[in-house]
């Protein structure tokens, strides 16, 4: 059963982390009789911002996706907020509208141009509005289907939306939306493989096995992040463990 809840709070810092942005209970998604998804918990707090990390093919994508209201064929209690969206690590602008059109697919009614316009502006696009989708640089992209999720004033779920973009472009990505997380003080859930980006970004971090929730551990390093301080590397280096990779250090030590 999904069911919708209040809306996220106004800023991180005003943000009652008691409060439950999400909550799902033994959630079970099974195709072919096989569970991908399985008796999965989670909660997410309001304002919070939670990375999700796992192995390829542990139902990371298949969990969002049911979060996200596309893929109702499920078992257990889903609660998610009314107002929610997703940017998916492929924009998937429409070719054949502009940009600011983009941005307003699929918000009820007519709304003003000015609305697209106010979400261009806060990722830094608005001089690009209308400019069609086959111009637009990777990182330009990405950052029209951010104001695409914006403009609806939702709680975030974010899909890699990092993966397809270079290295220079990634980083810059990295911190708008962190910067776009301080303002709004939406609750926001971020899939990675990047466990970098994780320790970069979250407030927690998650490790999803086997379709559950195998382990979680706050990120309680102060901002702005380092990769390079002794906490960050203990800490990427536990999550390393717990996604089954072992550090280049402990590799080197053992041979």
């Amino acid at each position: 059963m999904a069911t919708d809840l209040p809306g996220a709070v106004s800023s991180p810092a005003a943000a009652d982390r008691t409060e439950t942005a999400v909550r799902v209970e033994g959630l079970t998604r099974s195709f072919d009789g096989r569970a991908v998804v399985d008796r999965l918990d989670l909660t997410l707090r309001s304002g919070e911002f939670t990375a999700l990390l796992g192995r390829s093919d542990c139902g990371k994508s298949t969990l969002l996706r049911v979060l996200a209201g596309l893929d109702r064929e499920i078992e257990g209690t889903v609660l998610v907020p009314k107002r929610r969206a997703v940017a998916f690590r492929a924009p998937r602008l429409m070719p054949w509208k502009r940009v600011w059109r983009n941005v307003l697919l699929g918000l009820p009614g007519k709304p003003e141009r000015e609305f697209a316009e106010r979400a261009l502006a806060e990722v830094g696009l608005k001089e690009r509005s209308r400019a069609w989708p086959k111009t637009l640089s990777g990182g330009e992209a990405q950052r029209a289907s951010l104001a695409r999720a914006l403009v609806r004033e939702p709680d975030l779920l974010l899909d890699e939306p990092f993966g397809a973009l270079d290295a220079l472009t990634r980083i810059k990505a990295q911190q708008l939306v962190a910067e776009l997380w301080q303002r709004r003080g939406c609750a926001v859930l971020l899939v990675t493989h990047d466990v970098d980006e994780a320790l970069l970004l979250a407030d927690r971090a998650l490790v999803m096995r086997n379709g559950a929730i195998a382990y979680e551990t706050p990120v309680a390093l102060d901002r702005p992040r380092t990769v390079g301080s002794p906490e960050f590397a203990a800490l990427r280096s536990r999550l390393l463990a717990e996604l089954g990779v072992e550090s280049a250090a402990a590799a080197a030590e053992a041979a």
